[in-house]
């Protein structure tokens, strides 16, 4: 009698045991849950960064405007009249320009003059038409100048300059544009030009050309 009382069915001691079952599964599903959400949180947190850094790359780098450069490249002259009494010159040159742009959208400038100085007398100009520099390429062209000592008639620095067999000159310029990225930002861009050369009368050749 009671061997079959002992194996007797307990209903509380089953429910119990079922219970603890349940806990845990439930507790095994929240920490799972748990782990799914940290580590997508993790990735989301990977995710900002990752963009905050291209982000940062792209504006350091593709929309950051920067200033072309303008300079005196080289020149090739055609009529180089110096008469033997070294008292003036005339000088027609073609004289080689160019334009580098850095920048990641194109270069689009309006008319200019660009003059050219012996001391700081002027000598001789030229139009540039308006016109665009690519995105990160040199744009490089050509004017026509007559140099032209009419100015400079009686001075005595000139007269020894010629006599030397160097004339030395300068040239400025100031290009007004706007920089365009990604068609649709646009930054307005003066560009100076600031160039110091010399005239070799015994090469019949421009040299030294040093541009700020």
């Amino acid at each position: 009698m009671a061997d079959k009382e002992q194996q007797a069915y307990h209903p509380a001691a089953a429910n119990g045991y079922n219970r603890s079952d349940e806990e845990a599964t439930a507790t095994q599903a929240k920490e799972l849950r748990r782990q799914k959400y940290k580590k997508w949180l993790i990735y989301g947190i990977a995710f900002v960064i990752f963009q905050s850094a291209v982000i940062a790359l792209f504006s350091m780098t593709v929309m950051k405007v920067r200033n072309p450069k303008f300079r005196v490249r080289s020149a090739t002259f055609g009529t180089f009249d110096i008469p033997t009494t070294n008292t003036s010159f005339n000088l027609k040159t073609n004289v080689a320009l160019g334009i580098k742009n850095t920048n990641f959208g194109p270069y689009k400038y309006d008319n200019s003059t660009i003059y050219f100085y012996y001391g700081e007398v002027e000598v001789g100009s030229a139009v540039i038409l308006k016109s665009k520099a690519q995105f990160r390429r040199t744009k490089k062209f050509t004017v026509a100048v007559d140099l032209a000592s009419t100015d400079l008639v009686g001075k005595t620095q000139l007269a020894h300059d010629l006599s030397l067999g160097i004339v030395p000159l300068s040239s400025r310029s100031k290009l007004t544009g706007k920089v365009e990225l990604m068609l649709i930002f646009k930054k307005k861009k003066a560009v100076d030009m600031n160039c110091t050369m010399e005239v070799n009368t015994a090469t019949q050749s421009l040299q030294n050309i040093s541009c700020k």
